[in-house]
């Protein structure tokens, strides 16, 4: 069983791991210190806003009633399940696709734990020029975006060739 860990992508678990509780200790944080709405300019071009965000990214389908919940999670838990097979999956040479893939788990079971708390996902980090605002999101929603890119750079950089040293 240890071998599986240190041969696999299951390697990076860890990374999944550290993004959850940062992701988590900062919502908390901004839940324990700041009311629903409120906006804190730390820099003119970035806020602390903290707002509720009942549907996907950018509100998709916030106001979509109450069903959007289970909704995404049961996509959460399905991608979620999968990205753990295909880190299982990855070779001890690999590095970068895991990564990717650590970063884009944790970000999901971040979310994912919102919203079987909250029935909601906390969002707070506030970018924006001039009077156009970025929507809001959290260190999760930053981890799935990252692992994203990571997994665009990988597909690039190995030319879609799968190594299996």
């Amino acid at each position: 069983m240890l071998d599986m860990f240190k041969n696999t992508g299951l390697r990076f678990l860890w990374l999944s791991i550290v993004v959850i509780l940062i992701d988590q200790v900062t919502k908390l944080a901004v839940v324990d210190a700041m009311q629903l709405y409120q906006s804190i300019p730390l820099v003119p071009f970035f806020n602390l806003t903290y707002v509720h965000n009942y549907g996907a990214a950018f509100s998709f389908l916030s106001n979509a009633g109450g069903w959007q919940r289970w909704f995404f999670t049961a996509i959460a838990v399905t991608v979620s399940v999968l990205i753990v097979h295909w880190l299982k999956q990855s070779n001890k040479s690999q590095v970068m696709l895991p990564c990717a893939f650590a970063l884009i788990l944790g970000g999901a079971l971040g979310n994912l734990i919102d919203r079987l708390v909250y029935g909601y996902v906390v969002d707070f980090l506030d970018f924006y020029v001039g009077n156009w605002h970025w929507p809001a999101f959290n260190v999760a929603d930053s981890a799935i975006c990252v692992g994203a890119a990571l997994l665009v750079l990988d597909a690039f950089r190995n030319n879609g060739v799968k190594s299996d040293e």
